[in-house]
């Protein structure tokens, strides 16, 4: 779709929920974090969905790395979830650093297990001539502290193409229902997690519409959960392109 041409684009960019000092952090740190939309006496059940969603969950959809239990697809879960990736503050997000139409790629739970340690650091998208094409989200369903292995950044590390020789390495901390938003092009790795609890997650990216996404969520779209998405969800998610007729509703 031409850019131009993008209504919900428009609309969203016109939006301003961000103050204008998280949007200076955001655009020369590369990250922030950000209250979430889940109010507080809400976060316990979605804690309770999240455990109950990963105990469910096809064992196909389960990827279990060296540190990390990872869930794919958690738009196809619970409705506890679906405000996380609509939530207009981190869209806004979207709209200054992607700063073209852009959609959901992928979204899913990760569950830092106890006693691991830190990841090696990385980055998710690497700029190019068109700018930075990928934004991360974390909603942090449990408290993320240094020492239960919060997501660790270099500020302002975005655009460099190798590791910095020297660097200062910095946890995003934040109460639960915090939402740490990133450019995916900054470098970050989770810090060691010493305690003996998980530490639980929930991850995405967005991306530009015109690239590949990392699931294809349309695909494994569920009934249940088409009818009870709104217009601006469904055009996160490009169902606009995928008529329900020819939609996949696979096990999730």
């Amino acid at each position: 779709m031409d850019r131009k041409m993008d209504h919900w684009f428009s609309s969203l960019a016109a939006e301003k929920h961000l103050s204008p000092s998280v949007v200076h952090d955001l655009r020369n740190d590369g990250f922030v974090v950000i209250p979430g939309p889940v109010p507080k006496t809400k976060l316990a059940e979605l804690a309770n969905s999240y455990d109950q969603a990963v105990f469910q969950a096809d064992p196909d959809d389960i990827s279990v790395g060296g540190t990390t239990t990872r869930v794919t697809d958690f738009v196809n879960r619970y409705a506890e979830f679906d405000d996380l990736y609509i939530h207009p503050p981190l869209l806004e997000a979207c709209c200054r650093i992607i700063e073209q139409p852009f959609k959901l790629s992928s979204n899913h739970a990760r569950t830092l297990r106890p006693r691991t340690p830190a990841q090696k650091l990385r980055v998710d998208m690497a700029g190019d001539e068109e700018g930075w094409p990928l934004v991360g989200f974390i909603f942090m369903v449990d408290e993320f502290r240094p020492n239960n292995g919060a997501t660790c950044f270099i500020p302002g590390s975005q655009g460099a193409k190798t590791l910095p020789a020297t660097f200062n390495l910095v946890p995003a901390c934040g109460p639960a229902g915090s939402i740490v938003v990133f450019n995916g092009s900054v470098w970050h790795g989770h810090g060691a997690n010493e305690t003996d609890e998980p530490r639980r997650s929930i991850q995405g990216a967005f991306i530009r519409r015109t690239e590949k996404s990392g699931v294809n969520l349309p695909a494994r779209m569920r009934p249940e959960t088409l009818d009870r998405l709104g217009s601006l969800a469904k055009y996160l998610l490009t169902l606009e392109t995928h008529p329900e007729g020819n939609m996949h509703c696979g096990a999730a």
